[in-house]
């Protein structure tokens, strides 16, 4: 007879953070606080710049997609979560298990190739700034735009679907608030040593080559800064990217530790925490914040809406 530990799982357990049940509530006001926050911040973003002509450049171009992806990164993963957190029921069905990890991870390699687009943007307008204009087309800047997530969705694929054959028998409970690589690969009944490889191959060419394309664009970067003799024209040109190099940090300073281990480890669901639900709530604060010409269009777009109010 069929051993029933080797039932067929069609559903998984997302453990989520039962494990602090006293702090169920407050977790799920803060998370659904910060989510919020950042869906508005971010939708206020791309209508600041679909809006404002003095934002019509490629740089703010590009800060909308991103604003665009930020929503969608964050609401793949938060509205599992703030459920879990109010409700006894934490199961999710296998096939939305693999949707999740595949958009989610889909998502975060786009974020990650945009964010060397957005890199390449900065290097282009400080180093030639002459033919910036000419070289940053509307044609030029839709088919950049589009690169990450052609290459985001089509790489996040492989590891997914290897995964998704792997055998699954009996154990269905995933210590994590979203259906990640790692939990699932260490509930497998079979080897998932394929797998491991997607995962980490994957890794390599949507974490690492991207980090070092924005390591090689920033070291040209500085050159560059270093060589202006006057300390404004230092400031000016610094300004145009801090945002961007301060975004940039946060995010793969959590994502590569995450990642590049494909083993993972109790700590991960934590980690995954700050690049999920922090790190997202901050960016549209140091784009708007640090960014000059958008506290100005900020503060154009109220003047205009006191006088219509008026």
């Amino acid at each position: 007879m069929e051993d029933s530990n080797m039932t067929k799982v069609t559903e998984f357990i997302l453990l989520g953070f039962s494990n602090f049940q006293e702090l169920q509530f407050l977790l799920f006001s803060v998370i659904l606080l910060t989510y919020i926050i950042c869906v508005t911040c971010n939708i206020a973003i791309i209508v600041l710049v679909k809006t404002d002509n003095s934002l019509h450049t490629p740089m703010y171009f590009f800060i909308s997609n991103f604003a665009i992806l930020e929503v969608m990164f964050v609401s793949v993963a938060i509205p599992k979560l703030l459920t879990s957190l109010i409700s006894s029921d934490k199961k999710i069905s296998f096939s939305s298990c693999f949707l999740q990890l595949y958009v989610f991870h889909a998502l975060g390699a786009t974020e990650c190739c945009l964010l060397a687009v957005m890199a390449f943007d900065r290097d282009l307008a400080i180093n030639n700034p002459l033919r910036y204009s000419a070289l940053m087309t509307n044609e030029f800047c839709i088919g950049l735009s589009l690169f990450p997530w052609i290459v985001g969705f089509t790489v996040a694929s492989i590891p997914t679907i290897i995964t998704a054959r792997l055998e699954f028998c009996g154990h269905n409970v995933l210590n994590h608030f979203l259906c990640d690589m790692a939990p699932l690969q260490n509930l497998a009944c079979s080897n998932p040593y394929f797998s491991n490889m997607a995962e980490s191959t994957a890794a390599v060419f949507i974490v690492i080559f991207p980090f070092f394309i924005i390591m090689g664009f920033y070291i040209h970067i500085i050159i560059t800064i270093s060589r202006i003799t006057s300390t404004e024209g230092k400031h000016k040109a610094f300004s145009t990217c801090s945002s961007h190099l301060l975004v940039s940090s946060l995010f793969y300073s959590s994502v590569i530790v995450v990642y590049i281990r494909p083993k993972g480890s109790k700590y991960d669901k934590y980690l995954a925490l700050i690049y999920t639900v922090i790190i997202p709530v901050m960016n549209p604060f140091i784009y708007t914040l640090r960014n000059k010409d958008v506290r100005k269009a900020l503060k154009s777009m109220r003047q205009l809406f006191n006088m219509n109010l008026e």
